[in-house]
């Protein structure tokens, strides 16, 4: 493991470290923003003395965007999703990033060959694997769900489901359950036939379907028992069954997973400490040390290899509530951001069409 000596020293390296000015980082706000300044801000600041701020919006990858067209970039560091990331850096808007600058692991391996396969990118570096995932209401079935064909069984597990009004996930959960490997989706996705499997499984439990719009809803559905299964976000889950004490659990067969990183904007306004954040905050250590706030997984190999740390409620395991635990990715898929870049237009269209019909 890094010594936090060796650490500072590395950083302080940077001509003129003054920490005169905040650096700015642009989040998504709430916990996710909240975990990030608990994990990776405030060590940081420690470490180098170099103060951070952040601003929240629900479009990071937009205001980047927004402020380098209009020549008024005061964002130094981004946090988006890999799929934002791409098209930023394929359009010009955020700088390139070398992996030779990132901390190595603990054992002296390369940062290129520490993170996960296809998560590290030209313009991207990752902090965090989340996913969509089946949640289900303990104390309102029977039976545990063990399958996500078990989420499309009405006889079975009578009830409603709550489902994002969003092609993406909600295609990708209706193949997997109508028995379409995982590897196969996006294949089969890419062609009419696959689309028209994917919705003709959705018409078998439409009438038992509430769509939701926002994070926090299918949670709310699940508390107020409007339905007994939901696809949601892995994080929400775990705090609403651990931390706040719902009888809710998670199935893992089928959870849609996505990689978040930082972005530096083109222009940003000290684009060296922007670096160096990014340098020290994707290091295992710091992983780590979000993973035990918010349960998303850390990109980095050698951090998983070291999930022993307790949950954020202190008494749990942290290690099998994560996306990246073995046992939880046996069928998992990686929501790929090349097929959405390609494909988003042509499924939105098709699946708004599918909503409205009568």
């Amino acid at each position: 493991m890094l010594k936090p000596l060796t650490l500072t020293a590395a950083l302080l390296s940077t001509p003129a470290f003054a920490a005169d000015t905040p650096l700015t980082v642009v989040s998504w706000g709430g916990d996710f923003a909240a975990m990030q300044d608990a994990a990776l801000a405030r060590p940081f600041a420690e470490a180098t003395g170099q103060a951070v701020r952040f601003l929240d919006t629900d479009d990071p990858a937009g205001l980047v965007k927004t402020q380098v067209e209009a020549g008024n970039v005061v964002v130094d560091v981004a946090s988006v999703g890999q799929g934002a990331a791409m098209r930023l850096c394929a359009e010009g808007d955020v700088e390139p990033l070398d992996p030779a600058a990132l901390l190595p692991a603990a054992d002296g391996t390369a940062a290129a060959a520490d993170f996960m396969p296809g998560t590290l990118g030209d313009c991207f570096v990752p902090t965090d694997i989340y996913s969509t995932v089946i949640a289900y209401d303990r104390q309102a079935l029977e039976t545990a769900p063990r399958s996500a064909a078990d989420f499309f069984d009405l006889d079975r597990f009578p009830g409603r489901r709550a489902l994002g009004r969003t092609p993406q996930f909600t295609l990708e959960l209706a193949l997997i359950a109508d028995g379409v490997p995982a590897a196969q989706v996006y294949e089969l996705l890419a062609t009419e036939a696959g689309v028209e499997r994917a919705l003709a499984r959705l018409d078998g439990i439409r009438d038992q379907i509430v769509w939701w719009d926002a994070g926090a809803q299918p949670i709310q559905l699940l508390a107020d028992r409007e339905v007994v299964m939901a696809h949601a976000y892995n994080g929400r889950v775990y705090k609403a069954a651990e931390v706040d004490g719902l009888p809710l659990a998670i199935l893992w067969d089928a959870q849609l997973y996505e990689v978040e990183g930082w972005v530096i904007p083109k222009g940003a306004p000290q684009p060296q400490r922007a670096r160096d954040f990014v340098a020290y905050s994707t290091s295992a250590e710091a992983q780590l040390r979000s993973a035990a706030i918010l349960p998303y997984g850390p990109p980095r190999l050698s951090a998983q290899a070291l999930l022993e740390n307790p949950g954020a409620d202190g008494r749990t395991t942290l290690a099998p509530h994560l996306p990246t635990a073995p046992e939880n990715m046996a069928n998992a898929l990686f929501v790929a951001p090349e097929f959405w870049a390609d494909h988003e237009t042509q499924l939105r269209e098709r699946f708004t069409a599918w909503l409205g019909q009568d």
